[in-house]
């Protein structure tokens, strides 16, 4: 029963950190990126926008939104400069409106408040905390930002003053070494693009496992001058390797499974052993071999059962103390883009798990049970 619970606790923690750490890094991508990405064909695999995007595509302003999808954003992505006094760094400035969806930066957010964008242009920013350490930046700080006019000219370039409003710490280096937030407007007049043009439109969905299918259908609806990718293949090698979680999460419960079933056998083994003498009597008034194999196989599914409870409550029991108050640390945050281990688990899994193991058990209890049938009634009588 203890080898059962074990083997419980041990796949439900495997089960909770592995799709934790999937959602997490999946989570943090999306937002900066999307889950799918619209653009003119003529960007090509620039990272900031050259060419301006009609906003007004079907796929984007019908209402209510294609089912599957749950929100569509348009920004504009522009390289810059920060200047300080004292220093500069280079920068990728993402400009975002009253559409963007804040609700992913609440985890990442570290210092300060989100700004607001939706009413007057507003000179308030959100930058890294890699690039206000770099920048000798805090709160309310204010900085120079320089954008070129046009990719191809030779003009002097656009400078704007911005105010440090919040500060947020992704764990992901490719972003926070160079990302910003700042009000889209600005970059539409430094590019003299008017309100309905921006540089791209971003598509969260509500099931990434789905997430080629939502594409291919978004790329039939758009015009023939659009371009559709999604964020596995911006990021190809970081979700090549998430996706290894699942390998390890399948490999760790059926090490679990095995462990917890050679000691249910044995178990049941010894059990059979302990009563040979009852099973020579019960055999002798006439008990047919399936009845005494019933007998053996409910008191181990009984265990199995015992074990499965206390094994459910210690886990979850770890799962919630890790998920609220996030005491388990990553030694080197960097490698894993965050600083805690983080926990994921839904109802469905729970029950999946415990339902499969108890089928798997009976499955496996079924042979060593046939040991009964094999007892001679004169042989067990005279066992001692």
């Amino acid at each position: 029963m203890s080898a059962i619970a074990i083997g419980i606790v041990m796949m439900l923690i495997a089960i909770g950190t592995g799709i934790g750490l999937k959602q997490n890094i999946r989570d943090k991508v999306a937002a900066f990126n999307g889950h799918i990405q619209v653009l003119n064909f003529d960007q090509n695999n620039s990272n900031v926008s050259l060419v301006p995007l009609d906003k007004n595509q079907e796929f984007y302003l019908e209402s209510p939104p294609m089912k599957g999808v749950v929100h569509r954003q348009a920004v504009i992505l522009k390289a810059g400069v920060i200047r300080t006094s004292e220093t500069f760094e280079g920068i990728i400035a993402k400009g975002v409106g009253s559409d963007f969806n804040w609700k992913l930066f609440d985890d990442i957010l570290v210092e300060g408040s989100i700004p607001n964008y939706k009413d007057e242009l507003n000179n308030e920013v959100l930058i890294s905390k890699t690039l206000a350490k770099a920048l000798k930046l805090s709160l309310g700080d204010q900085c120079n930002a320089f954008f070129l006019k046009d990719e191809s000219s030779q003009s002097l370039p656009n400078q704007r003053r911005f105010t440090v409003s919040g500060i947020y710490d992704s764990g992901f280096d490719e972003f926070d070494k160079s990302y910003i937030m700042l009000d889209i407007r600005h970059l539409q007049r430094i590019n003299r693009w008017n309100e309905n043009q921006v540089g791209l439109i971003e598509v969260f969905i509500d099931d990434f496992d789905s997430l080629d299918s939502y594409a291919d259908t978004i790329y039939k609806q758009s015009s023939s001058q659009l371009d559709v990718r999604t964020v596995k293949d911006r990021y190809f090698t970081i979700f090549e390797w998430i996706e290894l979680f699942d390998f390890n999460i399948a490999l760790i419960i059926g090490i679990m499974i095995l462990v917890g079933g050679i000691n249910i056998v044995t178990a049941l083994l010894v059990l059979v052993l302990e009563k040979t003498n009852t099973i020579g009597v019960l055999k002798a008034l006439g008990a047919s071999n399936w009845t005494i194999r019933k007998i053996f196989i409910y008191q181990a599914i009984y265990l199995v059962i015992r074990g499965l409870f206390w094994g459910n409550v210690i886990g979850l029991s770890l799962l919630g103390v890790q998920y609220f108050f996030r005491l388990i640390q990553f030694p080197n945050p960097k490698e894993y883009f965050m600083s805690y281990i983080p926990v994921s688990i839904s109802m469905s899994d729970i029950l999946f798990l415990n339902i499969g193991i108890v089928i798997i058990s009976f499955g496996m209890l079924l042979v060593p049970s046939f040991v009964v049938s094999k007892i001679s009634v004169i042989k067990s009588i005279k066992f001692d």
